[in-house]
């Protein structure tokens, strides 16, 4: 509804050095992945991963002492018989120090790495969600450019579902890493670990004599080395499945998540043409796609389930046995070192094997990721708005800024739609307006009124010519769109600035003149009886805000793009008499529904001139005041009347 309270400037140019923007460095997959351990966070950021990473590590040492201490148990079970009377005891004492041990990784480590490690992804995410927003909604207006013109145009290459990204991919993207990341450092140190303590406790095995005493362990770092990459090949295959089906349910999603929160916004309009046959054939529609695509997610994740399933008890029950049985058969160990040798292999091979385990986690890590960085890539593509809109049309704008006295210019304008050989649909050749001159900008529907507005603003992507803005001037654009943000009424009359630096007293003055005077005790309310502002107020007393503002930053250029089409007559003429009384110096340029401007209580225009737009082409002519009309000789009248009175009486 409202634009920045700013002319388009130099940054604006085609060929002008960018600043790099807050995602610059997050074009990429392991770019987005460490921008933040090397941000002004960096301390926060490796604090909070040395927590999670000694913890992991503390939690994988203990494995170890899990399966020896579980080794102990079975074994002293298993020798039950033998022990005597101090069997009991001895079973109880190993079942104390496994459920010691158990209490001791899962309560102790694992609870307090959960704690560290979602810290992380809190703030992790906050700072993500900061960069993006800074990047999306800075002075140059990349949200814009994405979210409306871009989003319009087939032959531009913009990401959709900009919502689902900021929110979901980012919250998505950040806890698989992490959750990954966690699962990397329990491999490797577990890995370490293990392998120590299976090195440790290897013998000779008959057959293997020029192994010497490593030869078990050889057993079984032989059987990870094979067993396990062709099981990890068989998973990788099923993950990129799972990945792209990934990606195409999070643009499904998106997009039938959109077409919902539209319809929220137009829920009169539909209920008024009876449409909601139309509204529910959109919405099977756009299912469809979700359904299939979740059914093609289910079959390749029962495939990833069976495969994983099986492979997991197999490792468990049967390969985890295996290397260490021919020295168990020679009685070269016991059956207490061979169980707790089982276990620390099964553990081996389950840390080997964590791609598999992981491997949907991984095809969503990427496909978020992706999304993201897709993302970050368009803002930086967009801070060039001209560049970025010459891959789908012609885009060649220039606006500069001249000494105020000079007013506003207009030179060689032409306004086109996107097409590489698109022709103008609007031509001004010179246009210049002079300070303090108000300018009523008329034509058919369709003739290119809001367009030119736009253009004035740099908000219209394609077409070429010269714009040239007074100079340390401040401009105001309000535009037809009325819909409000979700924030306290004084703080839409105060944008683009911080509500507190304005009075209330100030601010009720101005409410008060407008006739929003009601509203007055809930105007530091972001919504009001529990509703919001856009909610409560109608079209009306909306563009009564759009007016509020107007008065309280009183802009030195204004233009109003049918600011006043949801006001009556005697509300558009006193919208016009607060603006001149409020803004006596300032230039105005107004689009409105009438084909001829407005004037106030005794006839006189407010308008100084009109830009009349005819046959794609718009030229400047004086408004033409009309002459008082004459006053009438009434004093022959009042003698008859005298005259009939008498002979009445």
């Amino acid at each position: 509804m409202f634009a920045a309270m700013r002319s388009p400037g130099r940054g604006d140019q085609p060929g002008v050095t960018l600043l790099a923007t807050p995602v610059s460095s997050m074009r990429s997959f392991w770019g987005l992945l460490r921008a933040y351990w090397v941000s002004e966070k960096w301390r926060e950021a490796w604090a909070l991963t040395a927590a999670v990473a000694l913890l992991s590590a503390a939690a994988s040492k203990s494995g170890v002492w899990l399966a020896q201490a579980s080794g102990a148990f079975i074994s002293t079970i298993a020798s039950f018989p033998d022990l005597g009377a101090s069997g009991i005891a001895d079973v109880l004492t190993a079942a104390g120090v496994l459920v010691g041990l158990a209490v001791l990784k899962f309560a102790v480590f694992i609870g307090f790495r959960h704690y560290f490690s979602t810290t992380l992804h809190r703030r992790w995410r906050q700072w993500l969600d900061g960069r993006f927003n800074a990047a999306l909604l800075s002075d140059r207006r990349p949200y814009y450019h994405l979210l409306v013109m871009g989003a319009a145009d087939e032959g531009a290459e913009v990401p959709d579902n900009i919502d689902q990204r900021i929110q979901e991919s980012i919250k998505a993207m950040t806890g698989n890493a992490l959750g990954m990341a966690m699962g990397l450092i329990s491999v490797v140190t577990s890995v370490y670990f293990v392998g120590e303590m299976l090195i440790s406790t290897s013998v000779s095995v008959h057959g293997l004599e020029f192994l010497g005493s490593y030869a078990s362990a050889a057993l079984v770092f032989a059987l990870a080395v094979t067993y396990v990459p062709v099981s990890t090949a068989i998973a990788l295959r099923i993950g990129k499945a799972i990945q792209a089906l990934n990606m195409a349910m999070l643009r499904y999603e998106g997009s039938y998540r959109a077409e919902l929160a539209t319809l929220v916004r137009r829920v009169l309009p539909i209920a008024a043409a009876r449409g909601e046959k139309v509204q529910a054939a959109i919405h099977r529609r756009q299912y469809q796609s979700i359904d299939r695509t979740w059914g093609l997610q289910n079959k390749v994740s029962a495939l990833f389930l069976s495969f994983n399933g099986s492979y997991t008890y197999i490792t468990q029950r049967v390969v985890a046995y295996l290397p260490n049985m021919p020295a168990y058969m020679q009685g070269s160990i016991s059956f207490k070192t061979y169980v707790t040798g089982s276990e620390l292999v099964s553990e081996l091979i389950s840390d080997c094997s964590w791609v598999i385990q992981v491997m949907p986690d991984i095809a969503n890590l990427r496909a978020n990721v992706y999304r993201v960085v897709e993302l970050a890539d368009a803002i930086e593509r967009v801070q060039d708005a001209q560049a970025f809109y010459r891959e789908s049309g012609i885009s060649e704008f220039r606006y500069e800024a001249q000494p105020a006295e000079r007013g506003l210019s207009v030179q060689g304008l032409e306004l086109m739609f996107a097409g590489k050989e698109a022709q103008p649909f609007l031509r001004v050749a010179r246009l210049n307006v002079k300070p303090g001159q108000w300018v009523f900008v008329r034509g058919p529907s369709g003739s290119g009124k809001s367009c030119l507005i736009k253009a004035l603003n740099g908000l219209w992507p394609y077409g070429r010519g010269r714009v040239v803005m007074p100079e340390g001037v401040k401009s105001l654009y309000a535009c037809q769109d009325t819909r409000l943000p979700q924030a306290s009424l004084k703080q839409l009359i105060s944008m683009p600035e911080d509500e507190h630096e304005h009075r209330d007293l100030e601010v009720a003055a101005i409410m008060s003149a407008v006739g929003l005077g009601d509203f007055i005790p809930s105007m530091g309310n972001p919504s009001y009886r529990g509703r919001r502002w856009d909610d409560v107020l109608s079209g009306g007393q909306k563009q009564k805000v759009v007016l509020a503002r107007i008065l309280l930053h009183t802009p030195d250029v204004l233009f109003l793009d049918e600011a006043t089409a949801a006001l009556d007559p005697e509300a558009r003429s006193e919208f016009h008499r607060l603006v001149k009384q409020y803004c006596p110096k300032a230039t105005v340029l107004s689009v409105m529904h009438e084909q001829t401007p407005p004037t106030d209580s005794l006839g006189r225009p407010f308008y100084h001139a009109i830009l009349n737009i005819e046959n794609g082409r718009a030229g400047l002519e004086p408004v033409v005041v009309p002459a008082p009309p004459p006053i009438r000789d009434t004093r022959g009248g009042l003698r008859s009347m005298l005259s009939a009175m008498r002979h009445l009486s």
